[in-house]
């Protein structure tokens, strides 16, 4: 699945942070922007899928589970 997410990087002293606006709580740091651009991606990347394991936690094993594509 193909996902787009902004990416907001700024130097704070002789780091660079970035987080996302897209989704609460995704931060990355680096010494350089590819590293925080990396940084925050694996956060965005550990979110989605905590969050998806906990949404599907409560879901019926005789419900009907299929994937969508939102492009």
């Amino acid at each position: 699945m193909h996902n787009e997410f902004t990416a907001i990087i700024e130097k704070d002293g002789d780091w660079y942070v970035a987080y996302c606006p897209e989704i609460q709580g995704a931060n990355g740091q680096g010494r350089t922007k590819d590293e925080a651009r990396e940084s925050l991606v694996d956060a965005i990347a550990l979110l989605l899928r905590d969050r998806r394991e906990d949404a599907l936690r409560g879901v019926s094993p005789n419900a009907v589970r299929e994937t969508v594509v939102v492009e």
